[in-house]
This record gives structure tokens, C-alpha cells and sequence, in this order.
């Protein structure tokens, strides 16, 4: 019996890493597949290479699978970011600007942008398992073109919901994203995914 005991404790010490390796990749796969709609509050930190003093922001995020996304920044300095899966906008209130991509554009754009797309975070990256850490499962995702902006990225799931984003840029920029209260599947009005520049504002771009 101690010997059969033995054994098993064995083969489940082999198996475990076999286990982690499938998870949080597996995770990724899952919410992709499940989520269609997405609501959630963020915390943002930005940290420049230089060493300056990280950037902090927090706001609402909002997405509708394929192509439409908001990313709503808050505080301490208004800035909107709205995608209706053609064109991008981004609304900044105190330079009272707005700029215009195409949607094409957006993983530049937005953060948001990497998970409101048909699985193109896959068609852009290269998926691998990057351990856990900070109680959530990390998957890293590593640039296949230069062109799309970023070196790597972390996404850091805790169970089925996805608490984490860390975006690694070609300029040695780190942003840090931390989700809470966020709601799978809810009903978005479309109004969410609609931009109408305010009257007096300059707008650049297409």
C-alpha cells in the first residue's frame, strides 16, 4: 500500500509541471472563446525606461467581440479610446483633440484593442506558458513582425477571468494593467462602441 502511495505521489510530481504547462495558455484559448462581451474596471501604470516616474490611471473598459472596444480613462487626466471595428478614436479632453485610425491600426492604439480582434493576438504572437506568479498564471506572447509594436505581452489569468496585462513596446516602455470587477457576456448598449467628436475640437487623422 505505501508502495502504491509512493508510486502515485511519483507520477503526480511528473505529471504536475505537464499540468501547468497546458494551463494558462489553455485559459487564454477558453476566454477568448467564451467571451464575446466585456466590462471591467483597470488600474494603469505606465513605466518609462529612462527611469522617470511611472504614470498611473485607472477607468472603465469595455469590449464587444470582433473589432469593437472602449477604453476609458478617468483619472487623473480624461482620455477615451473608442473602436466601432472600422475606425479608432482617441479623445483627449484636455488637449481638446481627437485622432483617427483605422481599425487595422489599433494595437497601437489601445490595449483593449489586443482582445476586442478574432483571435488576432495568436495570428500576431507566438503563445507560451510564463509560470505563475502573484497568485495568477501568465501566459507571454511574443511579437512574430516588428510592426506590431509591441516586443511581448503577459496576461495574467486567475481561473477563467483575466486580471492581468503587462505590454512590453519596442521603445522599452512597460505598461501594467490590473482588471477588477469585471463582468463576462453582459448586454453593452451599442452606443458604447459610437463616437461623435464634441463641437471645438481638433480632429486629426482619416
Amino acid at each position: 500500500m505505501k508502495f502504491a502511495l509512493k508510486m502515485l505521489s511519483t507520477v503526480a510530481i511528473a505529471v504536475l509541471p505537464l499540468l501547468a504547462e497546458a494551463g494558462a495558455v489553455d485559459q487564454l484559448h477558453q476566454f477568448l472563446n467564451s467571451t464575446r462581451t466585456l466590462r471591467a474596471e483597470f488600474s494603469q501604470m505606465v513605466v518609462a525606461k529612462n527611469g522617470r516616474k511611472p504614470q498611473q490611471s485607472s477607468g472603465v473598459v469595455a469590449i464587444s467581440r470582433p473589432g469593437k472596444l472602449r477604453w476609458d480613462i478617468q483619472k487623473p487626466y480624461p482620455q477615451l479610446v473608442v473602436g466601432d471595428g472600422e475606425k479608432i478614436w482617441i479623445y483627449d479632453a484636455e488637449l481638446k483633440q481627437v485622432t483617427v485610425r483605422k481599425a487595422g491600426q489599433a494595437i497601437s492604439g489601445s490595449p483593449a484593442a489586443l482582445l476586442a480582434g478574432s483571435n488576432e493576438l495568436e495570428k500576431n504572437f507566438t503563445l507560451s506558458e510564463a509560470g505563475e506568479a502573484d497568485g495568477m498564471n501568465w501566459v507571454e506572447a511574443t511579437a512574430k513582425a516588428d510592426e506590431s509594436g509591441f516586443e511581448k505581452i503577459r496576461l495574467g489569468f486567475i481561473g477563467a477571468d483575466l486580471r492581468a496585462m503587462e505590454l512590453f513596446d519596442n521603445f522599452g516602455q512597460t505598461t501594467l494593467i490590473r482588471f477588477s470587477r469585471l463582468e463576462r457576456n453582459p448586454q453593452l448598449p451599442a452606443t458604447t462602441f459610437k463616437f461623435t467628436p464634441p463641437a471645438g475640437v481638433d480632429v486629426v487623422g482619416e
